[in-house]
């Protein structure tokens, strides 16, 4: 058997996915170290967020976003900018910005801005006749608890308003939204939306460390949607959704 076929007996989807996301976080990092790390790895990447303001601040956004294309893999700025181009009541100019750089896809967020869930509502569905919108629902301040009756509300409405996903906020720390500040997962949170009957492929859980993506794999399976996956982590997950490593090896093999 060669590694190919192995690896074709692990039953994972393939690139482009609509199920098995793996959304990678960029912090500011230099393009020769993600183009040589993505070389060994970008067939498990889907999706990949500027994270904070960096979609900004970058002096060579136009050639980062070439070198992401060139592998396939499609961008987005994160929900932060979204809220600060909304706090300044410059949407008209953030729309400009995605049209410049070719960026068809939105994050709409409300986790530290507030947003009248009316207002929200009205953007995402605003933004999905010209993007594919990823709207986000929990805040990232670690002492708001949201109720989960609350957050299925929200999924429901947001996915009902236009977005093609929406994300379980989680930030890049795992410390907060569905995160307790210990990087506990709030399991009942994550069991009561799960059991209210949403279509795996529309929900986005954050999970930056592996704790959180080894239980998201063992809860949902390998195919789960995940976010905010560090560069040098896309390999490990893989492995986890693969069960090659022995967090997840029992749970994804055990029937075979």
């Amino acid at each position: 058997m060669t590694v190919a076929d192995t690896l074709a007996d692990l039953d994972r989807s393939a690139k482009p996915r609509e199920v098995g996301i793996t959304s990678v976080i960029d912090t500011g990092l230099g393009v020769r170290f993600i183009e040589d790390h993505l070389a060994g790895c970008a067939d498990y990447v889907d999706l990949v967020k500027l994270g904070f303001g960096t979609g900004i601040l970058t002096s060579n956004l136009a050639d980062k976003l070439s070198m992401y294309r060139g592998f396939g893999i499609d961008l987005c700025f994160g929900g932060t900018l979204f809220e600060y181009f909304f706090l300044r009541d410059e949407l008209d100019v953030y729309k400009r910005l995605l049209d410049e750089f070719g960026v068809s896809t939105v994050e709409i967020s409300d986790g530290t801005v507030d947003i009248p869930a009316d207002r929200k509502l009205a953007l995402i569905a605003e933004f999905a006749a010209d993007f594919l919108v990823l709207s986000e629902v929990g805040s990232k301040d670690a002492s708001v608890v949201v109720a989960p009756a609350k957050w299925v509300r929200s999924i429901r409405d947001e996915l009902d308003a236009g977005a093609r996903r929406v994300i379980l906020e989680g930030r890049e720390s795992g410390t907060a939204g569905m995160y307790r500040t210990t990087g506990e997962m709030r399991t009942g949170l994550v069991e009561e939306v799960l059991d209210a009957g949403f279509d795996p492929r529309t929900l986005v859980f954050e999970a930056p460390q592996k704790d959180h993506q080894s239980y998201l794999i063992r809860l949902i399976g390998p195919e789960v949607n995940l976010a905010n996956i560090g560069l040098v982590d896309i390999l490990p997950c893989e492995a986890l959704r693969r069960g090659l490593r022995s967090d997840t090896l029992l749970d994804v093999h055990a029937s075979r």
